[in-house]
C-alpha cells in the first residue's frame, strides 16, 4: 500500500491546491472585472482590494490559531468550515451585481477569506505527513499553478460572452470541489493513519524545536541588512501588486479585453511552474543571493516592457520573463531566510517578509486606483517601474552582505 498511498495522498493534496487556486482566479484575479462591471470606480476597487488584504492579515493568524490550539477543530475542519462559509458568501454575488454597501462588505469578506485560506492549505502539507507519508509541497503547489493557468485562459472569454455571473458560478463550483478534495485527503489520512495510531483530529503544526526567544527589537539589531533588503522587496512587490490587481486597466488603453487578461495571467502562472518545481536543483548551482539579484533584474525588465508596451502582444511577451522574476524571488528569499538566520530569528524573518508583501499590496491598491482615475494607466506603470528599479538596486547592493 505504501507507494500507491503516497501517490494517492500527493495527488489528493495537489487537488486541494488545484481547486483552491482556481477559486482564487475566479474571485481575486478577476476582481477588477467583476467590480468594474458592477459600477465601481478604479479608486473604489483599490480601496476594496486594500481592505481585503487588511482583512486577510487578521483572519490568517486567527484561523491558524484555532486550527493549532483547538481540540475540537483540526486544520482540515477549519479549512472545510471556512470553505463552506465562502460558498455561502459567494451565493450573494449572484444576486448583488450593482454597486452597494452590501456588495462591498460581501466582496471584502469573500476575497479576504479566500486569501486567508492560502497558509492553511500550505500547512496542510505538514498535517498529512503526520501519518508517515511524505508530501511534496512543490509538486502540490505546481498543480495549483497549472490548474489556475488552465482556468484563467478561458475564464475571461466566458465572462465577456456570458456575463460576470460566470465568475460567481466558477468560484462556487471550484470551492465545492475544494471541499470534496479536503474530504478525500481526510479519508486518505485516516486510512494511512489506521496502523500508526495517529488521530486525524490531532493538532496541526510543524515539528517543534527548541528555539531562542527574541523580541522584535533584538531581531532588528541582529538583522540590519535584512531590514534594508526588505525595502527592496517592498519596491518590487509594489509593481507585482499593481500588475496583479490592475492588469485589466493597464491593457485596456492598448485595446486589451478581459479575454486578453485571462491569457496573460494564464501564461504567467504556467511559466512559473518549472522554476518553482525545480528550484532546489537550481539552488544547488546558484546561491539564493545570486538568484535574488537575477529576479530583481528580471522584475525591472518585465515591468519596463509592460510600461513601454504599445500592444497587448508586448504585455504577453513580457510574461516570458516571469521564470526569472517572481518564480525565482519567492522561493529564493524564503530559502535565504531559512539558511541565514537562527531558528528563532527565521520565524520572525518569514513573518516580516509576509508583512512587507502584504503592505506592498495594500499601498499599491490604495494608490493605484486613485492614480488610474486621475492620470491613467501610463502614469501608474511609470511609478510602478520606478519603484521596481529602486527595489532591484537595493537588492543588488545589499543581498550579498547576508551570509548563509
Amino acid at each position: 500500500m505504501g507507494r500507491s498511498m503516497k501517490t494517492a495522498m500527493n495527488l489528493g493534496y495537489g487537488s486541494v491546491h488545484g481547486f483552491y487556486w482556481m477559486s482564487y482566479g475566479a474571485i481575486c484575479s478577476f476582481a477588477s472585472l467583476f467590480l468594474l462591471t458592477c459600477g465601481y470606480s478604479n479608486t473604489d476597487i483599490g480601496i476594496i482590494v486594500a481592505v481585503c488584504n487588511v482583512a486577510a492579515v487578521f483572519l490568517q493568524p486567527l484561523m491558524a490559531d484555532i486550527a493549532d490550539r483547538s481540540k475540537r477543530f483540526s486544520l482540515i475542519s477549519v479549512s472545510s468550515i471556512a470553505t463552506v462559509i465562502l460558498m455561502v458568501l459567494c451565493l450573494g454575488t449572484f444576486v448583488l451585481q450593482q454597486k452597494s454597501a452590501a456588495l462591498t462588505v460581501l466582496f471584502i469578506l469573500l476575497m479576504g477569506g479566500n486569501i486567508s485560506l492560502q497558509p492553511l492549505f500550505n500547512s496542510l502539507c505538514f498535517k498529512l505527513q503526520e501519518c508517515g507519508i511524505p508530501i511534496n509541497f512543490g509538486v502540490g503547489r505546481s498543480i495549483g499553478s497549472l490548474a489556475y493557468s488552465i482556468l484563467v485562459m478561458f475564464l475571461g472569454t466566458l465572462a465577456e460572452e456570458k456575463g460576470i455571473f460566470v465568475l460567481s458560478l466558477t468560484a462556487e463550483i471550484t470551492m465545492a470541489f475544494t471541499l470534496a478534495s479536503l474530504a478525500l485527503v481526510t479519508w486518505q489520512f485516516r486510512k494511512a493513519s489506521a496502523g500508526r495510531n495517529v488521530s486525524s483530529e490531532t493538532r496541526v503544526s510543524e515539528p517543534q524545536e527548541d528555539v531562542e526567544e527574541i523580541d522584535l527589537i533584538q531581531f532588528v539589531k541582529r538583522n540590519k541588512i535584512f531590514m534594508v533588503l526588505m525595502i527592496g522587496v517592498l519596491g518590487i512587490y509594489f509593481s507585482n501588486g499593481v500588475l496583479n490587481t490592475f492588469m485589466l486597466q493597464v491593457i485596456q488603453p492598448l485595446g486589451g479585453t478581459a479575454e486578453d487578461m485571462g491569457q496573460i495571467f494564464s501564461i504567467m502562472a504556467f511559466l512559473e511552474i518549472p522554476t518553482m518545481m525545480f528550484f532546489e536543483q537550481i539552488n544547488r548551482k546558484f546561491s539564493c543571493q545570486t538568484l535574488m539579484k537575477v529576479a530583481g533584474i528580471g522584475y525591472v525588465a518585465k515591468t519596463a516592457i509592460i510600461w513601454r508596451a504599445s500592444s497587448v502582444h508586448m504585455v504577453l511577451a513580457a510574461q516570458f520573463i516571469q521564470p526569472f522574476a517572481f518564480a525565482l524571488l519567492l522561493p529564493a528569499i524564503v530559502k535565504l531566510i531559512g539558511v541565514s538566520m537562527s531558528k528563532g530569528e527565521a520565524v520572525k524573518g518569514q513573518a516580516l517578509f509576509t508583512t512587507v508583501t502584504t503592505v506592498a499590496y495594500i499601498v499599491c491598491s490604495l494608490v493605484g486606483g486613485v492614480i488610474l482615475d486621475q492620470w491613467g494607466a501610463g502614469i501608474l506603470m511609470t511609478i510602478a517601474t520606478a519603484f521596481t528599479a529602486v527595489g532591484a538596486v537595493v537588492i543588488l547592493l545589499v543581498v550579498d552582505k547576508i551570509k548563509s
